[in-house]
């Protein structure tokens, strides 16, 4: 906006709720000089109270400087409302001093401020035209006094006219009337009329021109006995429109009568057809009592709107909505528990807690009827079947599939839909989905609910409490639709890797069931069973033109893909098959035999191999284990000494926690030098420094403290650490070995790498029992309780001298305090 106009209307209708009385400055009390404002398309009284809109520089700073020295300022309209920069010439030469009541920034070159009229002036020349209009003025009085009898007289007429107007203008609250009447100042009278007068400017601009009170009141009473008359013609033509309004009701009902003889005759036109047919869809749906009241007062509403309006294709959609929901139909679950397990056992191998709980889902529904549905949460690694687990639990139980990905979304307004004022609205995603299902009770997968975003549009986290609250989501309420839909008889299936991202109140809303990474043995077993035939097929082979062989499905799962699920492990397989296509389709015909040389010779040098026994072919290299959102991996730590002052320093992008860790370790190893056959002065000439690879890579945890000691107690004592053997644990400052978690995770990450011995916390050894067999068979798991444990565990021979007091060596005891 580059403009200063007033804000609203500038009818009579715009009558302000109340003014000021004039006078409320002294003359003395006016600057000889004022800073001026250009007012366009509106004249501005003595007492009375104006909204302006601001967006001209000049004006910008003016409003600026007077607000900062609270000065009054001078008001003054426009000959020309074009001009963008006026001059002397351009302005009235009587304005209002006025005083800023309140500035509001609407926006960069913005502003919005309101004005209070205080007494009238005269322009006597201008003095500054930059930053800002300037002028020196002249303070105006009413030449009249008030006290005058024909002054008074005038003053009981206006008010007599001005209460006929206002009867003439029912759209004028009834609050107006009191207002004229509670006004006993001549001047301020006839002012307030004049502002609220639909007139020509010119015509306003001369009432605030006369400055006898007398001939004032004149001239607004002839305008206001224009404005009068002006009023009475108009009602008389209303009149007139209301008689013509009579006609055209009787005509809407012939109307009706040729629609009933229409129908009759089977010749109902289109619209009404379509109207006869939404109706009777509305009546098929099942609409619960409050939600058909609000359709049939809608459907009401509609047949009464011309179907060429806006307003009618709104309420055609939104009708539309209502009628293709699901209110009321429902699919017949299928209890039968053993096909169950059998469906979800051939599309998924392992995953047995999840199986269990759909499982024990379908038992109790079938002994209690009006169950709710579940509302679960898988949390795992990328790549273990977390979504396409959806499809087969809802196979598995009879139910309709949809699936909702909430991945980068920002706006609450997706999952609550958008209110019907808007144009294009349209319910949220939940809604859509149930419209998608055509059922009441689908299996509805809430993909990717930890990659949820939030911005100034809201939060759609906090959106979800009510729709994955079982105790609120019967009385859904989407903005669109704007009347209660139930979600409890949805079984939702929510899909995270990580479970930080997500809000304590939403996950308390969930039941979590954790996904982990998969075993050698497991991801063979996948491949075979699922992988090949499925790329087999994609790839327009038969098990005539390919054998893929045990072998070759080993090295596929332990030297060319390494993770904790086997997305990567089924490309790798579409690469094999995509080799073997370009040969078939060149015309070999014979059957080929994928082992584990054709595995080489296809995908070329082995992409991961077992770097344990080489990095700890030195003193001074440990290998932990560390738990990721991929599952968990190996974490060398590297130690190294060189001539110094006793600094360590730590690099690899630790966090405080682990950095304190290897702190704690480094005093450990002081207070056991001794034991150790260690140097107890050995820090005075040398300086150490801890390496984490992988530095590009953020890390931090306590579990990384046995790792930490051992590491600095192989460099100092010379011994290596065992190639087969990987530890985790926290280390406290008394030797203790603490428990730590993501046990699984990490065993199973030592298993994928082919460790043979894992060292853990004595109080971890009850989360072995979810490791799966297989690991726990082929890996030997040392149980520590303290560090000495832990050190003769992994270094090749025992560190300790021989009889040497392995216990932390007592403290020194304190000085008694001496107080005098």
């Amino acid at each position: 906006m580059s403009d200063e106009k007033k804000k609203g209307p500038s009818s009579a209708a715009a009558m302000p709720a109340a003014m000021a009385p004039p006078g409320m400055i002294n003359k003395e009390d006016i600057p000889q000089v004022l800073p001026i404002l250009p007012l366009r398309n509106s004249v501005f009284f003595p007492g009375g109270v104006l909204p302006l809109a601001v967006g001209r520089q000049k004006t910008i700073a003016l409003i600026k400087d007077a607000v900062r020295d609270d000065q009054v300022i001078g008001v003054v309209t426009q000959r020309r409302a074009e001009e963008e920069d006026p001059g002397a010439s351009d302005l009235y030469t009587m304005g209002t001093v006025a005083r800023i009541v309140k500035l509001l920034k609407m926006g960069e070159d913005n502003y919005s401020l309101v004005v209070q009229g205080l007494a009238r002036f005269r322009v006597l020349d201008l003095v500054q035209e930059a930053p800002y209009l300037k002028a020196r003025v002249d303070a105006v009085e009413d030449r009249t006094a008030s006290e005058n009898v024909e002054v008074e007289a005038l003053g009981i007429n206006l008010k007599k006219l001005a209460r006929e107007v206002i009867e003439l203008m029912p759209e004028l609250p009834a609050a107006a009337t009191e207002l004229v009447e509670s006004i006993t100042h001549p001047g301020h009278l006839a002012d307030l009329i004049a502002a609220n007068v639909d007139v020509p400017i010119e015509e306003k601009q001369a009432v605030l021109e006369t400055v006898d009170l007398k001939a004032r009141m004149n001239l607004v009473l002839e305008l206001l006995n224009r404005k009068r008359e002006i009023l009475k013609l108009s009602n008389k033509i209303d009149s007139a429109v209301k008689g013509e309004m009579s006609k055209t009701q009787r005509e809407y009902y012939l109307r009706q009568q040729l629609k009933a003889i229409k129908e009759e005759l089977g010749e109902m036109g289109e619209e009404e057809e379509e109207l006869d047919e939404l109706q009777e869809r509305l009546k098929k749906a099942g609409l619960p009592p409050d939600v058909e009241k609000v359709a049939n007062k809608e459907l009401n509403r509609l047949k009464t709107i011309p179907a060429a309006s806006s307003e009618y294709t709104v309420a055609r959609t939104y009708l539309d909505w209502i009628a293709d929901l699901p209110w009321a139909k429902m699919s017949e679950d299928n209890l039968d528990i053993e096909n169950a397990r059998q469906t979800l056992d051939k599309d998924h191998f392992g995953i047995k807690k999840v199986k269990k709980r759909i499982l024990e889902y379908l038992a109790v529904r079938k002994l209690k009827n009006d169950m709710r549905g579940p509302i679960l949460c898988l949390v795992g690694p990328p790549g273990v079947g977390k979504t396409s687990l959806g499809q087969s639990i809802a196979k598995a139980v009879g139910r309709k599939f949809v699936r909702l990905s909430l991945g980068g979304v920002r706006d609450e307004a997706e999952i609550r839909g958008h209110r019907r004022t808007y144009v294009g609205a349209l319910p949220g995603r939940f809604i859509q989905s149930m419209k998608k299902a055509g059922m009441k009770n689908p299996v509805m997968m809430l993909d990717e609910i930890d990659k949820l975003g939030a911005d100034f549009r809201g939060d759609p986290s906090a959106a979800l409490l009510e729709v994955l609250d079982p105790e609120q989501n019967s009385t859904f309420s989407d903005h669109y639709l704007d009347v209660a839909f139930d979600l409890s008889k949805v079984m939702f299936i929510a899909t995270a890797n990580q479970l930080d991202p997500i809000p304590g109140p939403l996950r308390d809303r969930m039941e979590i069931i954790e996904l982990t990474g998969y075993t050698f043995e497991e991801k063979q077993s996948i491949a075979r069973i699922h992988l090949v035939p499925k790329q087999l097929k994609e790839h327009g082979l038969t098990p005539d033109h390919i054998t893929i062989t045990d072998e070759a499905l080993l090295i596929l799962t332990t030297a060319y893909t390494r993770e904790a699920g086997v997305r990567n492990l089924e490309r790798r397989i579409a690469d094999i098959c995509r080799a073997v296509a370009v040969e078939v389709a060149g015309g070999k015909t014979e059957k080929q035999n994928v082992d584990g040389n054709r595995v080489k010779e296809i995908l070329g040098p082995e992409m991961f191999y077992s770097e344990v026994a080489e990095r700890t072919e030195v003193p001074g290299v440990s290998t932990g284990l560390a738990w990721t959102a991929a599952g968990g991996d190996l974490l060398f730590i590297e130690a190294t000494k060189m001539a110094g002052k006793g600094g360590m320093t730590l690099t690899g992008q630790l966090g405080d926690v682990m950095k304190e860790s290897a702190t704690a370790a480094l005093s450990y190893l002081r207070s056991k030098a001794e034991s150790l056959g260690i140097n107890p002065n050995f820090l005075e000439k040398t300086d150490l420094h801890l390496h984490f690879p992988a530095g590009s890579i953020p890390k931090d945890g306590p579990s990384a403290g046995v790792t930490i000691l051992t590491a600095l107690t192989s460099l100092l004592t010379g011994i290596r650490v065992r190639g087969d053997t990987a530890m985790t644990g926290e280390a406290t400052l008394r030797g203790l070995v603490l428990p730590v978690g993501g046990i699984k995770e990490k065993v199973l990450a030592a298993h994928r790498a082919g460790i043979k011995r894992v060292i853990l916390p004595e109080r971890c050894r009850k989360d072995l029992q979810d490791v799966p067999e297989q690991a726990r068979n082929e890996i030997e798991f040392i149980f520590a309780t303290r560090m000495d444990e832990v050190l003769e565990a992994a270094l090749e021979k025992s560190p300790f001298k021989e009889g040497a007091d392995k216990s932390l060596p007592p403290q020194p005891e304190a000085t008694p305090e001496v107080r005098a």
